[in-house]
This record gives C-alpha cells, sequence and structure tokens, in this order.
C-alpha cells in the first residue's frame, strides 16, 4: 500500500487505541487529489479514518497535517459536525510523512450523478438545505472560544489568499516550466484591484462543496470532511466557492468535483445562496465577486494538481491521457474565471 508503512502505523494506532486488533487493513478512499485518505480496519471491526499528505512533491503550506486536526480537534464541541479525532503523528519515522487518525463516521459522500441519483428527492433537499445551514453553522463558530483565534490573521482575507494562491501558482510552475496560462494573471491583477470591504471574521473552510461532506441516511450533513486549507477569514468566500461548485439544470460541469446538484430535488444555486443569506443574516450583494474568486482560487489548485500529476507526485500509474485531462481542465477554468472577473467589471 503506497503511502502506508503498515509496520509503522500499526504501532503507533496499537499505542493511542487500546482496543486495536492488528493486523490492520489499509485501503486508498478514492476521491481527491491531494492529501491521500485511508480507510483503515482491524480485525475486530473497528474502523478509522488515516490522512497523510501526497506522496513525492508537496507544498508544504497546503498539506499541514497538525493544522488540520487542530481544526477538527477544536470544532468536535460545537454544532459543525466532524470526525472525533484519535491523535496527530508528526514523527515522520513512522510513516515517512505526518499523519493523522480519526474515527470511522458512517455516511455517504455524494461524488457523482449515480450516487445522487441513489438518494431520494426528499434526501436532495436534505441533503441541499443541510449543506448550507452547516456552512453558517461554521461561520458562527466563536473562534476565541475554541482555541482557533490564532488559526490565521483576521483581517485583508482575500488580499491574502490572492497572495497565497498565486505564490501556489508560480510554485506550481517551477515544478513546470512549460506550465503558462496567463487568463490565470489577468484575474489575480482585476480581483486585488477591486476587492470588497471585509466586515467580520469566521472559520473559513476553503473547500466547502458537496463532496467534502458526509451525509447520513436522513441526508443530512453527518461529517464535513477535508479542512486542509482552512483559515480564518471573510465567509463569504465560502459561499462564492459553494455556488461555483453547485451545478443547475443546464449547467456544463468545469471540472469533476462540479456537484451534482442538477438532479430534481436538489436547490438551485439562487436558493442556495437565499438560504445562506435568511440563515446567517448576511449580506450576499457583492457574492460576483467571490464567485470570481472561486473560479480564480480553483483554477490555482486544479495547476497545481496538474504540475504534481505531471511530476509523479501523484503515484507511479499515471498516465499521460490522465495529465493531458488536467491540462484542458486549467485551460477550462481559466477561461471561466476571466468569463467572471468580466461579469464583475460589469
Amino acid at each position: 500500500m503506497e503511502g502506508i508503512d503498515i509496520e509503522g502505523v500499526t504501532s503507533w494506532m496499537g499505542e493511542h487505541i487500546p482496543t486495536l486488533a492488528p493486523p490492520l487493513d489499509f485501503n486508498l478512499i478514492a476521491g481527491g487529489h491531494s492529501n491521500l485518505t485511508y480507510e483503515v480496519t482491524d480485525q475486530s471491526g473497528g474502523r478509522w479514518v488515516l490522512r497523510r499528505p501526497p506522496l513525492g512533491q508537496v507544498l508544504a503550506t497546503a498539506h499541514d497535517m497538525s493544522r488540520e486536526h487542530r481544526i477538527i480537534a477544536a470544532l468536535a464541541p460545537t454544532d459543525v459536525p466532524v470526525a472525533p479525532a484519535v491523535g496527530l503523528c508528526t514523527d515522520e519515522g513512522v510513516n515517512g510523512a505526518p499523519f493523522y487518525v480519526m474515527d470511522f463516521v458512517e455516511g455517504n459522500v455524494v461524488r457523482d450523478e449515480p450516487a445522487a441519483e441513489a438518494l431520494s428527492i426528499e434526501q436532495r433537499r436534505r441533503a441541499g438545505e443541510s449543506l448550507v445551514d452547516v456552512l453558517a453553522a461554521i461561520h458562527s463558530v466563536d473562534v476565541e472560544a475554541v482555541g482557533l483565534g490564532d488559526l490565521g490573521r483576521h483581517d485583508g482575507y482575500i488580499e491574502r489568499q490572492l497572495r497565497r494562491w498565486y505564490r501556489q501558482y508560480q510554485g506550481s510552475k517551477e515544478q513546470m516550466p512549460t506550465m503558462d496560462f496567463p487568463a490565470i494573471d489577468a484575474v489575480h491583477d482585476q480581483l486585488i484591484a477591486g476587492i470588497p470591504t471585509q466586515h467580520e471574521v469566521s472559520i473559513v473552510h476553503g473547500d466547502y462543496r458537496l463532496d467534502n461532506c458526509m451525509l447520513d441516511a436522513e441526508g443530512r450533513v453527518a461529517a464535513v470532511l477535508d479542512w486542509e486549507i482552512c483559515t480564518l477569514g471573510d465567509p463569504l468566500a465560502d459561499v462564492g466557492l459553494l455556488s461555483v461548485y453547485w451545478t443547475d439544470p443546464g449547467d456544463s460541469a468545469a471540472l469533476p468535483q462540479a456537484s451534482p446538484t442538477a438532479l430534481e430535488g436538489f436547490l438551485r444555486r439562487d436558493d442556495v445562496l437565499a438560504r445562506y443569506a435568511e440563515v446567517s443574516g448576511r449580506d450576499l450583494s457583492d457574492i460576483a465577486f467571490y464567485q470570481c474568486f472561486g473560479w480564480w482560487k480553483l483554477t490555482c489548485i486544479i495547476a497545481g494538481v496538474y504540475a504534481r500529476y505531471a511530476g509523479g507526485a501523484m503515484g507511479t500509474d499515471i498516465d499521460g491521457q490522465q495529465v493531458a485531462r488536467f491540462a484542458h481542465m486549467v485551460e477550462q477554468l481559466a477561461a471561466t474565471a476571466q468569463e467572471s472577473a468580466a461579469r464583475v467589471a460589469g
């Protein structure tokens, strides 16, 4: 199993889980192109989830296991549903990289249209409503009360994010010098020239979408997953990105992570925004800017994934066609970000 030192991880888990019954089975959970996620089972039926950085090339700030573990541990006593944390290992001698383990949460991750079609219309409706309500709950957490007040700076969020993701994109270009998408530069310049005033600070998940949540049998969110780029900042950035991922009937999905929400029962994108405004009490009059920022950030992220695929960091079984698909995806996203920027400009 690539990414797992079975002996080292088994020993560490035995020290943290007294009831552990080795030997352990490890299965890479499908989905995601960043941190690697494994389901771990023991001989008595115990189940856990292990998270570690991707293999090979790693942009350090995007794959901080200590940070991700700290966030889910801090959110455990709040209204935000998260998987209970078991422990964090920062000793790279155990598994070649830091990792953390959390309890396995029973539920359903809706990654594609067949999974969404398996839900009833009522479950889809609940999923959409719950997704919005949980996002509002994330944004209502008192960061000082849960010990996350120092997770990031409280001001200048969009400016910092623009700087961070632009630097991340430039770092990916250093890994792959032939990569060049001029639209990323152009939209960056327009965004930084027109940043709305940030009126408050909250936890910002950074990649909040349907398939980064686990649903229970009723369709409600049972656990929010993938906190790897979470920080403090402007909550409207999460809302803009969620609406970017959200697919309405007739939309053409720009990337595999696009939610299969065009099916009957799911809220429409405008309904998502209206429900969030109602539940949170926030003004969404500048949401077009945050949607444009969402498209741009997503383009930078997928460009980084493209560079890692091309560099072999995502495994040895990647072929040229997969790399080409990611290149095409970045081109499409960059074009969409430019179209969105044109709408913001009026």
